[in-house]
């Protein structure tokens, strides 16, 4: 398929999607359910980032030398 056909096959796409939204409520719905799952995995993901750069940013914990 050529660029042009893809181009115009997302125009296309994208104008149904539009009016699907604007027509249908449990369309919209779904849409605002899958935003606020994506903000929350978002969320998850960088609270993962910050314990672990806390747990980077820690000195190592040295064990003492037992030997005699």
């Amino acid at each position: 398929m050529s660029r042009l056909s893809w181009f115009l096959a997302g125009i296309g796409l994208g104008a149904f999607a539009v009016v699907q939204l604007r027509d249908n409520p449990k369309a919209q719905q779904a849409v605002d359910e899958l935003y606020e799952a994506a903000k929350d995995f978002g969320a998850a993901v960088a609270d993962g980032y910050r314990e672990r750069e806390e747990e980077l940013s820690k000195p190592a914990k040295r064990t003492p030398n037992t030997k005699k």
